[in-house]
């Protein structure tokens, strides 16, 4: 009866760990007040047609489209980012992992669910303001 309990349990944890939801939700709590910098330009988000579902991005971190993760040409690994859809007010903070995107004048690639909150999985990009956060202690993926 133990043993089996204990394999359900086993069962389960490796089941949540295949969840498709968000790993790490950033909240505005975690970062100083002040944004560090900020730039214009258009968001757009990539999936698995793009780079596949487990294969490493450019900061050798693996791609998984429910994190709060993107793509930026050249801020550095780790950094944080506030993205804010300047059509909707909707915003979403994400940590930079790879780099892109590489289609002019597009400033940011978010992943699937980044996506889904600034409101643009449908149109595939916006107009966004990015701010780079600073956090209030030191984060480690």
């Amino acid at each position: 009866m133990v043993r089996a309990a204990a394999l359900a349990v086993l069962c389960l944890a490796l089941l949540a760990g295949c969840a498709t939801g968000p790993s790490i939700r950033y909240t505005d709590a975690m970062f100083l007040a002040e944004p560090a910098g900020e730039e214009y330009g258009v968001a757009s988000w990539y999936h698995a047609n793009w780079i596949g579902i487990g294969e490493q991005t450019a900061s050798g971190e693996r791609f998984r489209q429910y994190d709060m993760t993107a793509a930026h040409k050249s801020l550095p690994f780790g950094t944080f980012v506030r993205v804010t859809n300047l059509s909707n007010g909707r915003r979403t903070i994400a940590r930079i992992t790879d780099r892109g995107p590489y289609v002019s004048g597009r400033i940011i690639d978010l992943s699937k669910t980044g996506a889904a909150d600034l409101g643009i999985l449908d149109a595939g990009t916006a107009r966004v303001r990015l701010e780079v956060l600073i956090p209030r202690t030191p984060f480690r993926p």
